[in-house]
């Protein structure tokens, strides 16, 4: 593991009715520490929590940036929004998935629609 001890994780949507093959174009992109199975090291996170950031590009919409955040529970999001008026994207178990290049994950995004995505890259930073 890279001295930092994170990693730049890309997600790209999965096949969905509107994108039927999936979209690179539209997705997140995000760091944060992983163990050795691929999944979110918490303590580590409480560590470097400042660089956890993440990047939402959505088709021609204007991207959003903000953290990855641990939420009382154990659960992970994205927060955009740092006074809280807009809502988290929720991920779907994120503490149990690895995120390992073909593996899927799911987001719940502002609108509580559920989508799924493609890590495509997970790189040393």
């Amino acid at each position: 593991m890279a001295a930092s001890g994170l990693k730049k994780i890309r997600l790209n949507l999965a096949r969905t009715k509107d994108h039927p093959t999936g979209s690179a174009r539209h997705g997140y992109e995000f760091l944060a520490p992983l163990d050795a199975e691929g999944r979110i090291d918490a303590e580590a996170w409480k560590k470097v929590r400042e660089k956890c950031r993440v990047r939402r590009f959505w088709g021609g919409e204007e991207e959003d940036i903000g953290h990855l955040v641990h939420r009382p529970g154990g659960s992970w999001a994205f927060r955009y929004d740092i006074t809280g008026d807009e809502d988290d994207e929720a991920g779907y178990r994120f503490g149990a998935h690895p995120f390992v290049v073909g593996e899927y994950v799911s987001i719940k995004d502002e609108d509580g629609d559920l989508n799924t995505f493609t890590v495509v890259t997970v790189v040393e930073v």
